[in-house]
């Protein structure tokens, strides 16, 4: 009779426990944010690094700079080998102009003997041999301009070759500036000013902390009742200072179940099973990564 004098207030103290961690809500699950590592793209000594954990930062905003004075100085190379391949580049009319000066002394020489020979003072032999010397000069001169038109090409695809390598170049040095991928929090910086880095190191962490999503897990039962684009009330655990409520999205609902995670309770304690579910929710501030929440499906 004594034990059951303990046994039931304790079996009450563990029904309202129960009754209190489910706080009302159809679904639980923590706080998320889409987190991105910031690698270097470029390998050279940190010049400046003005990362600071728990910054918030904007999309494209300078953080740092990566040594490029060697990518500099590949550029100017590159830049003076194509002026100089510019400069050897032939100088087509000019070479014509010889060529076709002399094509047109011949043909004029070609008219006088024909008038010549007109007034029998001239051979048909010598008109023969004028129109043979025509004839070569011509066959010379579509040999040199094809000759030119080579050469200047050869000369303006390696000039082309020669863009690509400085656009290369510039790529390689704006890559060295470093910038936030982001509107976002700066969550873990990973390297220091003057340190060395190479391509693919990570810099830093940062998450977009304005949109928040909860990652909360609903039981096959409750999958009639949610859909992509509706909107539930999120309540945001925040311990002593009790709960905070917000107005949730659901963008994505998984299409396979899981077993139900330790660390999340469900409406239904004995479901093995739940799906995932993504709320997106719009923080004032005070929604923090790993923070605890849940959704409310029905009234």
């Amino acid at each position: 009779m004594k034990a059951l004098n303990y046994i039931f207030p304790l079996l009450i103290v563990l029904f309202y426990g129960c009754k209190s961690n489910n706080n009302g809500v159809d679904a639980s699950g923590v706080f998320e944010a889409t987190e991105i590592i910031t690698s270097a793209e470029s390998s050279g000594k940190l010049l400046s690094f003005i990362v600071q954990e728990g910054e918030t930062v904007k999309k494209d905003q300078y953080l740092g700079q990566i040594d490029s004075a060697q990518l500099h100085l590949n550029k100017l190379q590159v830049i003076a080998n194509k002026a100089a391949l510019l400069s050897s580049r032939p100088d087509v009319q000019t070479q014509l102009n010889s060529l076709e000066a002399e094509i047109a002394n011949v043909e004029f020489e070609k008219k006088r003997i024909e008038r010549l020979l007109k007034g029998g003072v001239a051979t048909q032999k010598q008109l023969d041999d004028i129109n043979a010397k025509l004839d070569v000069l011509k066959a010379n001169l579509v040999a040199k301009k094809t000759s030119l038109r080579i050469a200047t090409d050869a000369i303006d695809t390696q000039s082309l070759a020669l863009d690509a390598q400085i656009d290369l170049v510039n790529d390689l040095i704006e890559r060295s500036t470093i910038t936030s991928p982001i509107n976002g929090t700066v969550l873990i910086k990973y390297a220091e000013e003057g340190e060395l880095t190479g391509v693919g190191k990570p810099l830093f962490k940062v998450a977009d902390m304005e949109k928040m999503i909860l990652r909360a897990y609903v039981t096959s039962d409750q999958l009639a009742q949610i859909s992509t684009g509706q909107i539930v009330k999120v309540l945001a655990e925040f311990g002593k200072d009790g709960n905070k409520e917000y107005e949730g999205k659901i963008t994505w609902i998984s299409s396979k179940s899981e077993f139900t995670p330790k660390t999340i309770q469900t409406q239904d304690e004995r479901a093995n099973l739940v799906y995932a579910v993504k709320i997106a929710v719009q923080n004032n501030g005070f929604l923090k990564i790993g923070m605890y929440g849940g959704i409310k499906i029905t009234e």
